[in-house]
């Protein structure tokens, strides 16, 4: 009996250079905020929009010293599975609202995405 094949695709990393420049924009605002939130990103054809303007919000520790993540001086890099994974759900929502995107160490961690009611719920 013939063994059948793993025919899921191999996880390659995705570098920051061979995403769209919106999409970029989103990696290099994480960096900036390194913990915090981004509000109301809108989304349209599966790529994040900058107007309106999303509401953007740093939380501070005033206990600890800030330290930027060491690829915010690069040009490219590899883009942490996180940025993976946000892609695709937003690929799969294509046009809508992004409620929250928490950051942490300039890493969307968690998003609250707005979707539409399920239309025969039971």
């Amino acid at each position: 009996m013939k063994q059948t094949e793993d025919v899921r695709p191999l996880k390659r990393s995705i570098r920051l250079s061979e995403l769209s420049p919106p999409w970029q924009v989103l990696v290099r605002l994480c960096q900036a905020i390194d913990f915090g939130q981004i509000s109301d990103l809108h989304v349209r054809d599966m790529e994040p929009r900058y107007t309106p303007a999303p509401k953007v919000l740093r939380d501070i520790k005033l206990d600890a010293d800030d330290s930027a993540r060491t690829e915010s001086e690069l040009a490219d890099f590899a883009v942490p599975e996180e940025v993976c994974r946000l892609v695709a759900q937003i690929e799969a929502m294509g046009t809508g609202c992004i409620q929250k995107i928490e950051v942490r160490a300039g890493v969307p961690r968690r998003v609250l995405l707005e979707v539409a009611p399920l239309e025969n719920p039971q």
